[in-house]
């Protein structure tokens, strides 16, 4: 009798352990060095999926495979597809993916092969429809690049706002994803981003933990 009551209770707490791992949401952040958390001053605590992480408690998985000057295009100078990261992001198996790529996609040597910008991520939205999590997919529309242009080949916001975020927009509607746009959010104070124009401070990065955390919750 003791022996069978000694099961019953192992077996009980098996249960509440497994039920409890299951119930664990697992987010992918995919982007370039703006999710990597380039500028702030430690990355693995200060980038945004970091402090996403910490904002969205014991509930939530969030694990950032950010690469810093990453394209979605596949003839772009730093493919994302081709990272161990992207192979990294698929193994996860998330139910949540976050998308943010597009910005190093508008300098001028990787947007001559702008026409394929649709095409390619198509390709990394069907990849992640076809993971057994059947992930809830969000599309982040790349940041204001308030950088000045020193020469044709640095990040371009007139190319990103008239070219690349509506094509974002159109394979959100086509794929039914969520958009994230924190774009206006995230240029409301001078703090949030850093002097480069590019990328986003400690601040910056926190701002878009929250913004993001009540667009998942």
């Amino acid at each position: 009798m003791k022996n069978a009551i000694v099961s019953l209770l192992l077996l009980l707490m098996v249960t509440q352990y497994v039920t409890a791992q299951k119930k664990v949401i697992k987010i992918a952040c995919i982007g370039n060095s703006i999710t990597y958390g380039v500028g702030t001053r430690n990355p693995a605590k200060d980038s945004y999926p970091a402090v996403l992480g910490q904002m969205l408690g014991d509930g939530y998985e969030v694990r950032n495979f950010g690469v810093s000057a990453r394209t979605m295009l596949m003839k772009g100078d730093h493919p994302y597809m081709k990272e161990q990261a992207w192979r990294e992001a698929l193994d996860f198996n998330p139910n949540i993916a976050i998308i943010k790529l597009g910005t190093n996609d508008s300098k001028a040597h990787n947007w001559q092969y702008g026409k394929e910008y649709a095409h390619d991520m198509q390709q990394m939205i069907d990849s992640l429809k076809r993971l057994p999590s059947s992930p809830k997919i969000y599309l982040m529309l790349p940041l204001v690049a308030s950088n000045k242009m020193v020469n044709p080949n640095d990040i371009n916001n007139t190319v990103i706002e008239n070219e690349i975020i509506p094509i974002i927009r159109k394979l959100a509607k086509k794929n039914k994803c969520e958009i994230i746009d924190i774009r206006e959010r995230m240029t409301s104070k001078p703090e949030f981003m850093l002097s480069d124009g590019v990328h986003p401070s400690a601040k910056g990065a926190a701002e878009m933990a929250k913004a993001i955390a009540e667009i998942i919750k």
